[in-house]
């Protein structure tokens, strides 16, 4: 756990007017269920290699199974890998941002202290596998989608937490001389 709690499980508040520090509440990626058939394209390929390596017909030779293999290995594993690598999601205590891309990077961040709506979508497969859609909307910016997220239920209960934690702090901290 990364800071105190008190009873009821919330997060102890900073005094007032003291400025509250940025802690990482949650650090994840899309569910990884989306890698399956990068895995089984994987086996088959290996296995299949294994198989044809010096049983070729004469007009071919196994430098090209190699380089089918790889391009193979390359386009529907490696590639899918990368793109699911590439997208993180941290909610932080005062924010939500999502990191996408490998080379250029794009960055998106919604602060809990605006305020949000929180709608989850979950399809058949997502509610067997446990994850979900979340879709966070301030109703001024376009929505903030974190898509297929693994335990969707227990993220959507600490962005609530965070939300409601970071009005108060903020509805406090706007009232002069009130503790």
């Amino acid at each position: 756990m990364t800071q105190p709690v008190m009873l009821g499980g919330r997060p102890m508040m900073p005094p007032p007017g003291a400025p509250a520090e940025e802690l990482i509440v949650a650090r994840f990626r899309g569910h990884a269920r989306r890698l399956f058939w990068s895995a089984l394209v994987l086996i088959a390929v290996f296995g299949a290699t294994a198989y044809l390596y010096g049983n070729l017909p004469s007009p071919y030779e196994n430098w090209m199974l190699l380089a089918a293999a790889g391009l193979l290995v390359l386009l529907l594993v490696v590639a899918p890998y990368l793109r699911w690598l590439s997208r993180t999601y941290t909610i932080t205590t005062r924010r939500v941002i999502v990191r996408d891309g490998l080379g250029a990077r794009s960055r998106q961040e919604l602060s809990h202290t605006r305020g949000y709506s929180i709608a989850v979508r979950r399809g058949l497969l997502q509610r067997l596998w446990g994850a979900g859609t979340v879709v966070l909307s301030n109703g001024v910016d376009a929505p903030l989608r974190l898509v297929n997220v693994p335990s969707v239920n227990l993220v959507h209960e600490a962005l609530a937490d965070q939300v409601e934690v970071n009005q108060i702090l903020a509805h406090r901290d706007a009232e002069p001389g009130t503790f």
